[in-house]
């Protein structure tokens, strides 16, 4: 496979199971020269995935700050990974001409064990962050650092770790401020007494009260690193205990059943037939006997019109029948208005002389045609009710 010229990656890498590996992938963005000659500062991208996998393994981490920096694999790998090569598939993307490259990256994972290093001191960095940290000449320069105090046959930087991984903040961007990192090295020695001077009790009781320890080989590391001393972490491998306890069975452990036995592929077929008619007989017959009982209550057991009045106060009686003729007349008026006002509705006296009114409508007046309100002219039977007159002129 033939890469563009904007392609920058080191060789096939090996990692030891016990230390940390790194490779980067440079974007070639000072420097390099096109097949036209022409100096490219394209911004690039990358994506790393594990050989038919979408991701990564676990162990292996990706950083690139923006498409014009550098992009870094890091990690420590696990023990799962010792003898097996670790194919990583790396495709760069080319933000401005929109070209592709794919290159793998085969990573074989050698066991450390013949060189063990039972002393591990981990150091958080302040003033770096990890891809920072991962240089080469940085990271020589802190190793170098560290050797100086603690005086090993044997050094090596076994883990880098970003502080944000550990759960830190995202600082501010103000005063170039860095998230920081944590580098743990191990050594075949005990450590020194400048690293124990973190562990005695007055260092103990400034970093419970947020203070800066006083540590005499601090001045070692000021000048290129700041190394926060109350998060020092020192491990000895030597005096760790096994943790592993034997299983003592009692209340709460099942016993040993033995091994599990799958059931067969050939299984007897099942009847649901009665279960079916189970399902929905019973509910049926419950629901056909209360709809017989509800039937009897509703139908049978009406006592009937004539001992319902047999029963009833005649007075009662007496108004309930002038309440149904009052009703019945109401709906034959509605239904034929032909038919003769009711002597309720019309006037009986005059108002003022007291004399009998005859009827206003004859009985075959059309009362479809009366208007709502009636003026004094068609009222002939009314009496005219003089209106005062206001001074002025009379018009005719």
């Amino acid at each position: 496979m033939q890469l563009p010229p904007w392609w920058e990656l080191e060789d096939p890498c090996a990692w030891t199971g016990q230390g940390r590996g790194t490779r980067r992938m440079s974007p070639a963005t000072t420097g390099t020269f096109l097949l036209t000659g022409e100096i490219s500062n394209d911004p690039i991208t990358f994506n790393t995935n594990l050989m038919g996998y979408p991701d990564r393994p676990g162990w292996l981490r990706y950083i690139q700050r923006t498409p014009y920096s550098d992009g870094v694999l890091y990690g420590s790998p696990t023990a799962e990974s010792v003898g097996k090569p670790t194919v990583i598939e790396i495709t760069a993307y080319n933000r401005r001409t929109f070209e592709t490259a794919r290159h793998n990256l085969i990573i074989n994972t050698m066991s450390a064990e013949d060189f063990p290093l039972p002393y591990q001191a981990e150091f958080f960095i302040k003033n770096m962050n990890v891809e920072e940290m991962l240089a080469s000449e940085v990271l020589g320069d802190f190793l170098g650092a560290v050797k100086n105090v603690w005086q090993p046959e044997r050094l090596n930087a076994i883990n880098i770790t970003s502080a944000l991984d550990r759960g830190g903040r995202v600082p501010l961007p103000i005063n170039d401020m860095k998230e920081g990192v944590y580098v743990m090295v191990g050594a075949d020695v005990p450590f020194s007494s400048c690293l124990r001077e973190v562990e005695n009790p007055q260092n103990q009781l400034r970093c419970s009260q947020e203070m800066e320890p006083v540590i005499t080989c601090d001045k070692k590391f000021r000048t290129q690193f700041y190394i926060d001393w109350c998060k020092i972490s020192l491990v000895d491998k030597t005096k760790q205990v096994s943790t592993y306890q034997e299983v003592i069975r009692g209340e709460g452990i099942l016993p040993d059943g033995g091994e599990y036995k799958p059931p067969s592929d050939s299984l007897k077929s099942r009847d649901y037939y009665t279960d079916f008619l189970i399902t929905l007989a019973v509910p049926s017959a419950v629901a056909l006997v209360l709809f017989l009982m509800l039937a009897y209550i509703m139908c049978c057991r009406r006592e009937g019109v004539e001992k319902r009045n047999m029963q009833t106060p005649d007075i009662q009686l007496v108004h309930h029948s002038a309440i149904q003729k009052s009703t019945k007349e109401l709906r034959d008026m509605s239904q034929n208005r032909e038919i003769a006002w009711p002597l309720s509705t019309l006037p009986v006296f005059h108002p003022v002389t007291g004399e009998i009114i005859p009827p206003l409508h004859t009985d075959s007046y059309d009362s479809t045609h009366m208007p709502l309100m009636q003026t004094q002219q068609n009222l002939p039977h009314q009496t005219q009710i003089p209106q005062q007159q206001t001074a002025g002129k009379w018009y005719t």
